[in-house]
């Protein structure tokens, strides 16, 4: 059977005034392997004991720093390696877009790992277990007393001479403190194989717990969020419908709201004797036209409607819109073509408006009367 073995020796105090003054006769007197202990924070304690600076601000300015050259790394990789972007015209290497997650990054890893850090290497996890625990000495500082705890490993330590020091220093009820048996070859069993076998089982079971609460309980009946209705979603199958597919085309002579069909699909000639260009050439209507011409048209037909492409014979050029062919066409047979496409010209409608393609041939008309101009316009 083992024998008790001391872990160290307490003394309480009544008041904060007493246990400062314990504090720093205990630092005078040469002890270092001490503790105070109280019911609350007492301003002061950390200078009465000599306390140094805790050496956890190293960890976390390392942790710190891993984070935040991690995530600009992490970033600068996506970015110019594996998925190159250009948004808004910045440079695919955009240092201020990172700072916000090299921020976060920064200050998650920080505080995480430093809990981490203290747990593990500080408070010897798993081992949770503390001499002092449980102990009456922990209960009365716990409540209304103030304690100091001398340690059986301080250099200086002598129980009779730390006794009569306590004593002399104004502390009651002197009493030691012993380990715990059965912690008292505890150490640290972080890589112990039952310790990792729980750890395992346990992140197990709060999976499947966490996976079963979260995609089959909270959608059962009638926790099920209105996920599950009587009703036929868009792009899923049906049974309903022979072909199995639940999204229909819509009833022929259908006419969405806020719509009007073109009447003239596939029939240029009557486009061209029944439309009529409902806009007036106003300045306001022109500049209109230029603008959605040069957006739209000019990378074919050019600027000036000429057929000399800004493409660079990446597609074929169109002919130019000067022959007297289109010269003489109607408004409504180009409302038409721009409609619909002709040839290789793909059709605008979806694209260009309805009032935007009538401004562009207004805006043609210009074109072509500035570029075959008569006599009597130049006076």
């Amino acid at each position: 059977m083992k024998e008790k073995q001391q872990f160290s020796l307490t003394a309480l105090f009544d008041t904060p005034d007493e246990i400062i003054r314990a504090a720093h006769e205990t630092r005078s007197a040469g002890y270092t392997r001490y503790d105070v202990h109280t019911p609350y924070p007492v301003h002061g304690m950390d200078k009465a004991m000599g306390l140094r600076q805790s050496r956890l601000g190293i960890f976390v300015l390392i942790f710190g720093l891993f984070g935040a050259v991690s995530s600009v790394l992490f970033m600068t990789w996506v970015t110019l390696v594996d998925y190159p972007l250009v948004i808004g015209g910045k440079p695919f290497w955009s240092w201020p877009a990172f700072v916000p997650v090299a921020f976060e990054i920064t200050v998650l890893m920080a505080s995480v790992l430093l809990v981490v850090t203290m747990i593990v290497l500080y408070f010897k996890f798993p081992n949770i277990s503390h001499p002092l625990h449980d102990t009456p000495y922990m209960k009365r500082i716990s409540s209304d007393k103030f304690g100091i705890s001398i340690q059986v490993d301080d250099p200086k330590f002598n129980e009779r001479e730390v006794r009569e020091f306590l004593y002399k220093i104004g502390g009651k009820e002197i009493t030691p403190v012993y380990f715990d048996l059965e912690d008292l070859d505890h150490g640290q069993t972080m890589f112990d194989p039952k310790f990792l076998g729980v750890l395992a089982l346990t992140a197990i079971l709060v999976s499947g717990a966490t996976y079963a609460v979260f995609n089959q309980l909270m959608f059962m009946e009638p926790f099920s969020w209105m996920s599950t209705q009587a009703k036929q979603k868009a792009q899923r199958p049906s049974d309903l419908f022979k072909d199995g597919i639940g999204m229909r085309p819509p009833v022929e002579g259908t006419v969405a709201r806020g719509f009007l069909p073109y009447l003239f699909k596939g029939k240029p000639d009557e486009a061209g004797k029944n439309l009529v260009n409902p806009l007036f050439a106003t300045k306001e209507v022109i500049e209109r036209g230029k603008a959605t011409y040069l957006t739209y048209c000019s990378p074919c037909h050019g600027n000036f409607a000429r057929g000399d492409s800004r493409l660079r014979g990446q597609f074929p050029n169109p002919p130019t819109l000067h022959s007297d062919k289109v010269r003489n066409w109607p408004d409504g047979s180009i409302y038409h073509v721009i409609t619909e496409g002709q040839n290789v010209m793909p059709a605008y409608a979806s694209q260009i408006s309805r009032d935007d393609r009538w401004a562009i041939i207004h805006y043609l008309r210009v074109l072509q009367r500035a570029h075959n101009a008569k006599e009597s316009d130049l006076k």
